[in-house]
Formats: structure tokens, C-alpha cells, sequence
């Protein structure tokens, strides 16, 4: 296959020199040349653009779903560029997982807060490399050393001719240069952008209400597509009469799916009126039928000793050390199952083309996407073409890796082209099937056994956690042979000082679809860790923070966080009547974050009120992101804590909407004030972590104001 230097450099694996692809095709050509009408006569590389007329377009391989990832990853690139960044915008890559492949996981992805960091040196090195080609041009149409030319705002210049030239001018020239590789980066101290705060690429638009969401996509003639699914995890339709919904105008046609049954309508409203007139019966005998209650009574005989599990001693004499301890505390800690509950609702179209398939949609996993419309349609994969629209929120729901709603589209794009209709659809979920219908984060049981020494120290902790898995592999039904990361990740002995450590997981069967959740495992690790420190404080008859501190010799980062947070918020100080402080503390995805909360009760239940947090990032590319990444993640969990939780009745969800599964609003957010520690480490994640110790903290606050145990999600008064 030809190369072509002027369309892409991309990286070979993390952290290794750029070099050439392969020339992708007629695509890669259409979607290069989509993004500037000057593109024909610019430079295009794998991950910049700079078109003729100026502008630097840099394409992001990781899904923007309100984290703010698509203004720091361009950050990096206009920063090593020398970009003016009035002059910087972003377009999503296409599918094309040689190109944008996330270098650790393998494949087109977005998650686990790893987006900067996956991509940090990637970007560096790209906006490196095409400056120094600029700057090449430059020296070549001038005659001059390339030693002599300094850039600055998109342009270079000759400090001794007194010429300058912009990279538009220039992107031509520099794009039939050689590649060059090894290019030097630029140091902290030369940077113009990173670290810097600016305004937000694509504000004004989202303000606006500009921005093309899935849920705003419209195609001539599209009609709309929505499913009635079984009430029940793992229902099957039964027997389907369609007759009523198929008489009413605007109905295109009814589908049935082997476990939903599709409307297809012209528009929304229409859809959800015939949808409520098919008559449906439901074949449960491969269904989920228990209730919440059974189920946690499954649980807990699930988190007996001699049941099925696996053990990890993480080290010494792991629960054998208990015996030696002066004191032990016990601990069950229960937390519901959760809908994602984000802002967009699932929704996704497709059109049928001359050749091929067109899909819009917001994709966390575009791999797995792309597989599964392949696969469904029936076509080769140059003939899917994929489009990545920013997501109006997800929290992991549009990462799943069984494509279910993708699934769901194809098979009725299918079925429409084999009843003779070619018109696009628009797949459309309702937030009661978000909730309803979805998928959740894992139901949870940990019990724990912490030992003391005479000293009052840890001494040695056992672990148990029943919790479903949502790895494809363990959801087969594979018998697992180690502990899934996911169901432990941030437990007490990995963030703590404990001579002896003894983890056990257990993984129950139920029917009840779960998949990633913001913040993975520490989403329900944290929670338990941070609340059975506190006690254990209390055992010890020690103060909360240097009962922490005193187990974090190991652990300095999450130290010096603590401390400062603490400090900020006048631990150990007189609080006002009826307040209460709590703590907690995380280190996830290799951020560390600590937060403070001063707390009061109302009608039951803990009201927040100030929030002091501190993360420590690595090196930070844009400080209002992050300061609104932390104080996004304390509402984030302050939901959690104060609101969240599916019940199951007879194996159906009973909550619905937001009338009954409500999320923090606006004049119940708290003050948060952040605090940033100043780093030259590499960035990580911060869309997820500031979002965990929150829910401990305030479970903290809230122990200390009830005066009661707090063991389970969400909080209330018993």
C-alpha cells in the first residue's frame, strides 16, 4: 500500500517514536477533507491539520461527553505547536483503530480517566513534529538555518530579515517535507498554554445550544425507533399483537426482537403512542425474578465462609493475623444497584446508503460498536462508517461491550431495508428506559474484619466482596480464576498501611445487567474503606485524620492531600451548631483526591454544604477543567449518597424517572473550593476520581450529626 507523509503520523505504542501508516483510502480522504474546505492545500497528519487558511484542527480520538477532554488534548498539541489558540478547533477521529487506538487498552475507546494520559505524549509529539516541519518550510523559502527561526501564535518568524509567515501560508510547503522523528518537546518552562486556563473550545456553541448531540441528529425522512423491552432482566417476547399500534398514522412498521419489540414511527411522539398500544406477553422463564430483599439475603449467604470465591493473600499471614489482634471491628457495608442517569439518554442513527451504512452516535467503546454494526448489517468494514458525536453525558453507559443499544439500531435498520424502506431511523430511548431498562452499576456486599494492635494500629484486614462482574468474559458465565480488579480496585489494604491483608471476591449470578460506572471499582470500594476507617479511629480512640495519616507512611501523596484539605477546612476546630466535618481520601487512576465536607441534617437525611478538595493530577494541562471535574464529581456522589439506589421488585425496577430516582440539583450543591498540587509528573485522570471520596466524606459527617452507624447507600436516619 502507497504511504502518504502528508495525511498521517501516529504512533506506534505509547511512549515510542512517531512513524508512518499506510494510506487509509477514499474515508480517510473524505474525512480529512470534511474537516476545512483548505485542507487539499494544508498539512494533515494523524492527529493536526493545518489548513491554508490558518486554522489548526485537531482530531480527538477520545469521546467529548462533557469531561472537557477535546479543549485538553488540544492543549497539548496547540502548546508544542505554538498555536494561536483563537485559531484552534477540534473534530472527533474517525473510526480507525490503527490510527486511534487507545495505546493501552488496544482499541478505539474512551474510559477509566485515562484519556490525557493515554494520549499526553502521543499529542506532544505531533504538535512537535508539525511545527518543526512549518519551521522547515520556512527555512527553505527564506534560505535561512532553521536555528534562526523562532514560532509564536501560528506564525514563524526571522528576527534578522524581519520576515514572518503563517502556517497557513506555509502548510503546503511543510507537508512535501520528510517527516522528521525525534523531535525535541518542548520543557515546562517554555510552555505557553499547558497549565494555563482559556477559554473552552466549543463553549459559545453549547451555551448556545449548537452543539449536534445524537439526540439532535436529523436526516430527511428519518423516522424515529423505539422499544418496549421486557419489564424483567432476561424476558423474552412471548406472543406480539401489533395491530392496534400498526392502524395508527404515522407508524412505519412494528419489529419483533427476540427479547424488545420496535416501533418505528415518523416522529417521537407518535412512537411512544403506538408503542403503548402493542400487546405484549412475556415468556420470564430465563428472567430475573428475585427482589432487592432476596437478593441481599443472597449476597450475604454468598459472603460466608466455604462459598465459592476467590482468595488473594495480598500479604503476611493475611485473616490468620486477626487472632492476634487486641481489637476487632466487623463491618457489612450494602450498596444498590445504580442507573447512570445521564443528561442525553441513548440514541443513535442510521442511514442506509448507496453503498454502505452511515451511523451517528455518541461512543464510548467504537470498536466494539463498529463490530457489532458489521456484524448485524452484514457488511465489510470500510462500508460502516461510523461518526462520533459528542455525548451529552454517559458515565460509562455508552461504553458497553455487548453494543447493546447499537445492536438494537442495526437489527432495525436491517429489518426496515428487508420490508423495502431505506430511510434513516433514530434509535431514541426514554429516561424510563434508561432507568428501567438499562444497564447499572454492580449491586455490592462487603464485609469486612479489621484487627487492632495494642498500639492501636492496623493490624491485619479480611475483605470480602460480593459484587456481579461486567467483564465479557466473566458474563458468559466463565468460572473466574483470579479477582476481578474491577470489583476491589482501591480497597482498604491497597491504599492503606496493613502488615497483613486477605482479599475474597464472589461472583453472584443475577440476571440483572450491570457494566462500567464512573469510577469503576473505587466507586464502591472507597465508600467502605473510608467509612471503616473512621470507626476504626473511633476503636483506637483516635482522631479521624491522624488515625489516617498514621497508616499513610506508605502512601505520601494521599498524605500530604489529607493534611491540606484538612488543614483548609479547620479540622479539629469548633464547627458551627448542628455541623459536622467528614473525610475521605482516594488515590484513583493515579490521581489522588481528598475532600473535607461540613455537613447538617434535614428531615433526615445530611445536607452539604462547604466542600474543601484537594487533587493532585500530575502535570495540569487546563485548571478549570480540572476545578470542574472535582466540583461536577462532588455532585456526582453527593447523588449517590443522598439519592441513589434501584430497588427490585419481582425482578422489575420500581423507579422511573427523576421524580423518584432524583439527582442533586443546583441550590442543594455545596460551596466546593479546590486546591490543585503543583506536579511536573506526567497528567492523569481527573473525570472520575473526584467523584468517589465524597460519598465516604459526607457518610462521615452525616455518622457524626445521627450518631448512628452508617453501613448502607443512600444515606437516611433508621
Amino acid at each position: 500500500m502507497p504511504l502518504d507523509r502528508r495525511r498521517f503520523i501516529a504512533l506506534a505504542g505509547p511512549g515510542l517514536a512517531l512513524g508512518l501508516l499506510p494510506h487509509a483510502g477514499p474515508a480517510a480522504d473524505a474525512h480529512a477533507a470534511a474537516i476545512s474546505p483548505a485542507a487539499a492545500n494544508g498539512l494533515a497528519q494523524t492527529f493536526v491539520r493545518i489548513a491554508a487558511d490558518g486554522w489548526v484542527t485537531v482530531v480527538i480520538k477520545h469521546l467529548e461527553m462533557g469531561q472537557g477532554i477535546s479543549t485538553g488534548l488540544a492543549t497539548v498539541v496547540a502548546d508544542e505547536l505554538d498555536a494561536d489558540w483563537s485559531r484552534v478547533r477540534t473534530v472527533a477521529a474517525a473510526f480507525d483503530p490503527p490510527r486511534y487506538k487507545h495505546t493501552l487498552f488496544g482499541w478505539q475507546t474512551t474510559g477509566g480517566s485515562t484519556s490525557m494520559a493515554n494520549s499526553w505524549q502521543q499529542l506532544r509529539e505531533a504538535g512537535a513534529t508539525a511545527r518543526a516541519m512549518l519551521v522547515a518550510a520556512a527555512a527553505q523559502r527564506w534560505g535561512v538555518p532553521i536555528a534562526q527561526l523562532t514560532t509564536h501564535r501560528s506564525r514563524v518568524f526571522h528576527a534578522a530579515s524581519g520576515r514572518q509567515a503563517g502556517y497557513g501560508e506555509l502548510a503546503g510547503a511543510a507537508a512535501a517535507l520528510p517527516v522528521p522523528s525525534g523531535v525535541p518537546l518542548k520543557t515546562a518552562a517554555s510552555r505557553h498554554l499547558i497549565g494555563r486556563a482559556k477559554p473552552r473550545l466549543g463553549q459559545a456553541e453549547a451555551a448556545s445550544g449548537r452543539v449536534s448531540y445524537g439526540i439532535d441528529m436529523r436526516r430527511p425522512g428519518m423516522g424515529v425507533v423505539v422499544l418496549q423491552r421486557s419489564p424483567r432482566f432476561g424476558g423474552r417476547v412471548g406472543t406480539l399483537d401489533a395491530a392496534a399500534a400498526l392502524a395508527m398514522p404515522g407508524v412505519r412498521g412494528v419489529h419483533r426482537l427476540e427479547t424488545a419489540v420496535a416501533v418505528v414511527a415518523d416522529d417521537t411522539w407518535r412512537a411512544l403512542q403506538a408503542r403503548n398500544q402493542l400487546v405484549i406477553t412475556w415468556d420470564d422463564s430465563q428472567a430475573e425474578q428475585r427482589s432487592s430483599p432476596a437478593l441481599w439475603a443472597e449476597f450475604r449467604r454468598l459472603a460466608d465462609s466455604g462459598q465459592p470465591g476467590v482468595d488473594a493473600l495480598l500479604r503476611g499471614r493475611g485473616e490468620a493475623a486477626l487472632a492476634d489482634a487486641a481489637q476487632v471491628l466487623e463491618a457489612e457495608f450494602e450498596q444498590p444497584y445504580l442507573a447512570h442517569q445521564a443528561m442525553e439518554p441513548i440514541t443513535a442513527v442510521g442511514e442506509w446508503g448507496e453503498a454502505g451504512c452511515d451511523l451517528w452516535c455518541a461512543s464510548q467503546n467504537v470498536t466494539a460498536d463498529h463490530a457489532a454494526a458489521m456484524r448485524l448489517l452484514g457488511l465489510k468494514p470500510e462500508l460502516v462508517r461510523l461518526h462520533v458525536l459528542p455525548a451529552g453525558g454517559s458515565f460509562g453507559r455508552r461504553a458497553t461491550f455487548s453494543a447493546d443499544w447499537m445492536t438494537e439500531l442495526c437489527t432495525v435498520l436491517k429489518a426496515r431495508r428487508e420490508a423495502g424502506d431505506r430511510r434513516p431511523v433514530q434509535l431514541l430511548w426514554t429516561r424510563e428506559d434508561d432507568i428501567t431498562g438499562g444497564y447499572y452499576r454492580p449491586m455490592s456486599l462487603h464485609r469486612m474484619r479489621a484487627g487492632l494492635d495494642a498500639q492501636g494500629r492496623l493490624l491485619a484486614v479480611r475483605h470480602t466482596v460480593v459484587a456481579q462482574s461486567f467483564s465479557p468474559r466473566l458474563a458468559k458465565g466463565e468460572a473466574p480464576t483470579r479477582i476481578d480488579p474491577f470489583a476491589v480496585e482501591g480497597h482498604l489494604a491497597e491504599r492503606y498501611d496493613v502488615p497483613h491483608a486477605l482479599c475474597r471476591w464472589v461472583n453472584p449470578k443475577v440476571g440483572v445487567p450491570v457494566h462500567t460506572y464512573r469510577a469503576l471499582g473505587y466507586n464502591h470500594s472507597t465508600f467502605c474503606k473510608e467509612v471503616l476507617m473512621d470507626e476504626l479511629a473511633q476503636l483506637a480512640g483516635q482522631d479521624a485524620l491522624a488515625f489516617r495519616l498514621a497508616h499513610l507512611q506508605g502512601h505520601g501523596r494521599q498524605a500530604a492531600a489529607l493534611a491540606k484539605a484538612a488543614q483548609m477546612a479547620g479540622w479539629g476546630q469548633p464547627q458551627p451548631t448542628g455541623r459536622e466535618l467528614g473525610l475521605a481520601v482516594q488515590e484513583a487512576y493515579g490521581t489522588v483526591v481528598a475532600q473535607v465536607v461540613r455537613a447538617r441534617l434535614q428531615d433526615g437525611a445530611p445536607v452539604a454544604e462547604q466542600v474543601w478538595c484537594v487533587v493532585d493530577c500530575g502535570t495540569v494541562v487546563d485548571p478549570d477543567i480540572v476545578r470542574s471535574q472535582m466540583e461536577g464529581g462532588v455532585a456526582f456522589g453527593l447523588s449517590i449518597a443522598i439519592y441513589g439506589g434501584l430497588s427490585l421488585e419481582d425482578g422489575q425496577v420500581q423507579q422511573r424517572n427523576f421524580h423518584d430516582a432524583p439527582v442533586l440539583r443546583l441550590p442543594q450543591t455545596p460551596a466546593v473550593h479546590v486546591v490543585i498540587v503543583d506536579s511536573s509528573a506526567p497528567p492523569t485522570g481527573v473525570g472520575e476520581p473526584g467523584s468517589v471520596p465524597i460519598v465516604p466524606a459526607i457518610a462521615n459527617a452525616f455518622a457524626r450529626l445521627s450518631g448512628q452507624r452508617v453501613r448502607r447507600l443512600p444515606l437516611h436516619v433508621d
